[in-house]
């Protein structure tokens, strides 16, 4: 693969550069690239700390970016531009959809569903979440989906084309622990305001 030569060759800074062009948008392997590097760290070629932090800094840029475009430009610029970075509409309208069920629980969620994780800080900004709220939700899922993969390719201790079944389970065990935390929060957001409730009716 060509991200490989390219992350051998300029290391850090490759990954890094890499990680913020494919979390923006540009079409790049970004769960393989992970594995790569988790593997060269697992050799020695990398350092682990090193590059988990590269990795994590590299990915809150690019969807900080993606939010940042989306809070200047609007919805509109997806209708005027968005066939150029094949975004159609009727994908922001899905988008929009998942963001009003779950609305900031969709940041990190996006993350390990490929094809959503560029779209979901763009509605964000567009809808003008504050970026208090957006940085602890996108940034805490992009530490969860770099430290993951990574540490899948380190521990494998192999190529990441080697890694495809522990990877589907990977995504499938992180979405799956991330709704059980949006049902936990959701219940004690109703169990507060039934007990608020219920002080105002006293």
């Amino acid at each position: 693969m060509a991200f490989q030569s390219f992350v051998s060759h300029y290391g850090y800074i490759g990954i890094f550069s890499l990680l913020m062009l494919g979390v923006f948008g540009v079409p790049i392997p970004d769960e393989s690239l992970l594995t790569f590097c988790g593997y060269l760290a697992s050799k020695g070629y990398l350092n682990v700390v090193l590059t988990v932090l590269v990795s994590f800094l590299g990915s809150i840029v690019g969807i900080t970016l993606n939010y940042v475009v989306g809070r200047t430009l609007g919805f509109a610029a997806i209708k005027k531009y968005g066939q150029h970075v094949n975004l159609t509409v009727e994908k922001m309208e899905k988008m929009r959809e998942w963001f009003d069920w779950l609305g900031k629980w969709i940041l990190p969620v996006s993350y390990f569903i490929p094809g959503f994780r560029h779209l979901a800080p763009f509605v964000a900004g567009a809808s003008k979440l504050q970026f208090n709220v957006f940085a602890i939700f996108a940034y805490a899922g992009g530490f969860l989906w770099t430290l993951t993969f990574i540490l899948m390719g380190y521990f494998l201790g192999h190529e990441p084309v080697h890694a495809g079944p522990h990877a589907n389970f990977l995504i499938f065990a992180g979405i799956v622990l991330l709704f059980i935390a949006l049902y936990l929060y959701v219940q004690q957001e109703m169990d507060t305001r039934r007990k608020k409730k219920q002080g105002k009716i006293k």
